[in-house]
């Protein structure tokens, strides 16, 4: 039988391999990130532990996500994404295993620091990377499609795991994910994604006039800037992610009302997605980046002020946060080519995880001394000076060099 050149065997297994990374960044958020939203009062109700330290678990999983995030941008860089990921998901399942037996608060957060490793290898950036280091310059539009599987994690795992906590605890919960992590995820891992990179297809370039890409030293200033907004991105969603729902009560709605208008959120990231894939050939990223910010700001600052069609607002976050994802995978790629690419995402991850890890805490500390009004204005003024940051970073870009179209 002849055998197949690495850059074939890419190929013809593109779609699988983008579902297959698409299914399980759905396990992997739901499993990590979105989880401390729905079980963390339970667990402090159940153990007597303080709520601050329960989701703080999550703010040290953050950090130490970050932390490794470069070494495993150079890892993806050099050898592929198949053995990171893998990686990642035995640590999310081992986690959630120590999560569900652990017997003290610092079990716990010893617990959550595992995750935390699960979380810096597994997530959007560590996929991002793959999918770059797979497909080079034409990895674009493979970033596009995985965003909207994962636009569906939290409306998927929200609820799943509100119907785990009320009929076998959190305890079981946990169980359940590591489960599934175990089981499921790191099997398909290992079965789908190919062994090493085959070079010829990491390395391709799209065919046509494309803008070329920056070199890192000399735009060093764009760089910064690129990663101040990420990061800010990142803090207001991270805020909101475990907050919303809080928020929302202490504004006066009911917990069912608060979450079934939170799940808004999910669909509005997708819908914004689908018709960024629709119309991204036509654009360069850094337009999706300006409606990103756009949308997030008025999403945050109509909650802030009171504008009484919440479902609008949370449309608008969800939309914005949505085109975020996008624009946090394809605007790297845009600028600074695809030799590198999973490096320079390890590199970028560092600052908003590291940012990401003190969000909740710090958005619990607002809703005690400044309540939901005081926590939603100061959102909307980081949501203000991402959109200003947005902008300066699109003069710099425009003043190095023209932008056009980038092929898919």
């Amino acid at each position: 039988m002849t055998q197949l050149p690495p850059s074939a065997a890419v190929v013809r297994s593109r779609r699988t391999i983008i579902t297959t990374l698409g299914v399980t960044q759905i396990m992997a958020w739901g499993s990590s990130y979105y989880l401390p939203a729905v079980i963390a009062p339970a667990v402090a109700a159940d153990t007597g532990w303080p709520l601050a330290w329960v989701v703080g678990g999550l703010s040290l999983g953050l950090l130490t996500a970050g932390v490794i995030s470069p070494r495993v941008g150079s890892s993806i860089e050099r050898h592929g994404g198949r053995a990171v990921l893998a990686f990642s998901a035995a640590c999310i399942g081992l986690g959630q295993i120590g999560l569900a037996v652990a017997p003290t608060l610092a079990a716990y957060i010893v617990a959550w620091l595992v995750i935390g490793l699960g979380m810096g290898a597994g997530l959007y950036d560590a996929a991002f990377g793959t999918l770059g280091r797979l497909y080079g310059h034409g990895a674009r539009s493979a970033i596009m499609t995985l965003t909207l599987f994962g636009g569906f994690a939290s409306t998927i795992c929200w609820p799943i795991s509100a119907f785990l906590l009320g009929d076998i605890g959190w305890r079981g919960t946990c169980v359940v994910y590591a489960a599934v992590q175990l089981c499921f995820a790191l099997p398909l891992y290992l079965v789908v994604l190919p062994r090493g990179v085959p070079q010829p297809a990491a390395q391709a370039r799209p065919t046509g006039a494309a803008t070329p890409a920056l070199q890192i030293a000399p735009n060093l200033t764009i760089m910064v800037v690129l990663a101040a907004t990420l990061t800010l991105a990142a803090v207001i969603s991270s805020t909101l992610s475990v907050h919303l729902l809080t928020i929302l009560q202490r504004s006066g709605m009911t917990l069912a009302a608060a979450a079934g208008l939170g799940a808004l959120v999910g669909p509005s990231q997708v819908a914004a997605r689908t018709i960024e894939m629709m119309i991204a050939r036509f654009h360069h990223p850094i337009w999706t980046k300006f409606a990103s910010v756009t949308f997030v700001a008025i999403g945050v600052s109509a909650l802030w002020v009171g504008i009484p069609i919440v479902p609008l607002a949370l449309a608008f976050y969800g939309a914005g946060i949505g085109l975020e994802s996008i624009a946090r995978g394809t605007l790297p790629l845009a600028l600074f080519g695809s030799n590198g690419y999973a490096q320079l995402m390890g590199r970028l991850a560092m600052p908003s995880l590291i940012a990401q890890a003190a969000a909740p805490s710090l958005g619990a500390l607002l809703l005690e001394r400044f309540g939901a009004y005081g926590t939603l204005a100061t959102l909307s003024g980081l949501a203000l000076l991402n959109a200003a940051l947005a902008l300066g970073l699109g003069w710099l870009i425009f003043s190095r060099r023209g932008l056009q179209v980038q092929p898919q």
